[in-house]
């Protein structure tokens, strides 16, 4: 499978071995990883302050940037939670709902996403 690395803003600045290690397990696990160095955040700071028209400018971009992935994944709960969720109300009535909630579908959190979509219980030592 192909994987689109999403890697928030927060995650980038203060612990960016978590993004290298995500693709390494990935790697190892026989997929196809790749990270659009055009990334930036989803929005989320912005959103949850209020500042939506911030907000949607910086969903927009993240938009332009998956809009082609196959399959998003990120280290950040709450991350995926504003595309999966966050991204329905800020593009609501702007033409680009559809688009949205088409990637929220792709987009996973990275535990989940080897938990319940890869049915991964277990890393044992081969990591």
């Amino acid at each position: 499978m192909k994987i689109t690395l999403f890697i928030p803003c927060f995650v980038e600045r203060v612990a960016p071995r978590t993004g290298m290690a995500m693709a390494e397990v990935l790697e190892r696990l026989g997929h196809e990883v790749e990270y659009p160095e055009a990334q930036t955040c989803c929005g989320q700071p912005a959103y949850n302050s209020g500042y939506w028209p911030e907000a949607r400018s910086t969903a927009e971009h993240f938009l332009d940037v998956f809009s082609g992935a196959e399959t998003v994944v990120a280290p950040s709960g709450s991350c995926t939670a504003m595309v999966r969720s966050g991204f329905a109300e800020l593009f609501k009535g702007t033409g680009r709902e559809k688009e949205a909630a088409a990637l929220g579908k792709r987009t996973h959190e990275f535990s989940d996403f080897l938990v319940n979509r890869l049915k991964v219980l277990d890393l044992g030592a081969r990591f």
